[in-house]
C-alpha cells in the first residue's frame, strides 16, 4: 500500500495554489487562530478528505476545547464520508490542526480536527451554484461556466435550505424510480423533514415527472431532468462545493 504523503507538504501546496503569485499565505477571519492559513476558497479550489481515524471534532484547535461532533466513516447511504478542509494551523508544539466543514444538523457546522484524523487530501476545481429563485443550477470549472440546467426545488412547506454545502456521494439508481437514473448526495439537511431520506439529506437527482421542472415540487431535494442529472453526475466530482442561494 502506498504511504500517505505528509499532510504538511500537501497543505503547503494547497496554500500556494489558492494564493496569488507573490502573495503571502491566504489569511482567515479573526475567529481562527493567528497563523491559520486557508487551503480552500470553495469556488475554484477546494480540498476534501475521507476519514482516517474516528476522532472528535472540536470548536477550537485544542483537545481541551468543546467537542462539537465526532468524525464518522460513512454517509447515511454507507459510502465513505467526505469532509471539506477549509484551513490549517500548526501550534507551538508542531501539531497540525485542520478546520473542516461537518455534515450534520444544524447546517453550516464547522470544527477542528488533528491532521491524523483525515486521509489524503483531494482537490477539486468545480463549484455548483443552485439558485432557488431563478430555478437554475450552474456548474463552474475554475470559475468558468461549464453546465447549466433548470431545476425543481422544495415547496414552501418543505423548502430547500440555503447555505454552503458539498457533494458527499454519487451513485446510480437502478430501475425506474422517482429519483431518475442517478443521485448526488450533499451535506445539506432539510429544515423540516428529519426522517426522509437518510435523516433528511438533501440530494440532487433525476425525476419521473420532468413536466414539474422548473418548479417547486419537492420535499427539499433538487430535481433535474434525467439527461441533466447524468451530465452533472459526469462533470461534478465528489467534494464539489454546492452554494444554494
Amino acid at each position: 500500500m502506498p504511504r500517505r504523503p505528509p499532510i504538511a507538504a500537501l497543505l503547503a501546496l494547497a496554500v500556494a495554489a489558492i494564493a496569488p503569485a507573490g502573495a503571502a499565505a491566504a489569511s482567515l477571519p479573526s475567529a481562527s487562530p493567528a497563523g491559520a492559513v486557508k487551503v480552500s476558497n470553495e469556488t475554484t479550489t477546494t480540498r476534501w478528505a475521507h476519514t482516517a481515524d474516528v476522532q472528535p471534532v472540536f470548536s477550537r484547535p485544542s483537545d481541551k476545547a468543546h467537542r462539537v461532533a465526532r468524525l464518522r466513516l460513512f454517509t447515511e447511504d454507507r459510502l465513505p464520508e467526505v469532509y471539506v478542509v477549509l484551513a490549517s494551523w500548526k501550534n507551538d508544539a508542531g501539531n497540525t490542526w485542520l478546520k473542516i466543514r461537518v455534515p450534520m444538523r444544524p447546517n453550516g457546522r464547522t470544527g477542528w480536527v488533528r491532521d491524523s484524523a483525515l486521509g489524503v487530501l483531494h482537490t477539486v476545481h468545480t463549484q455548483l451554484v443552485v439558485n432557488r429563485h431563478t430555478l437554475r443550477a450552474t456548474l463552474y470549472l475554475r470559475g468558468h461556466k461549464r453546465f447549466s440546467a433548470r431545476i425543481g426545488v422544495g415547496k414552501a412547506s418543505t423548502p430547500t435550505p440555503a447555505g454552503h454545502f458539498w457533494i458527499r456521494e454519487k451513485f446510480h439508481v437502478a430501475g425506474t424510480t422517482i429519483y431518475g437514473p442517478a443521485a448526488l448526495g450533499t451535506s445539506a439537511y432539510a429544515p423540516t423533514l428529519t426522517d426522509w431520506p437518510g435523516g433528511g439529506v438533501v440530494g440532487l437527482h433525476g425525476t419521473n415527472e420532468p413536466n414539474l421542472i422548473p418548479g417547486r415540487p419537492s420535499h427539499g431535494c433538487i430535481r433535474l431532468r434525467n439527461r441533466d442529472i447524468l451530465t452533472l453526475y459526469r462533470l461534478a466530482p465528489t467534494g464539489t462545493p454546492v452554494d444554494i442561494r
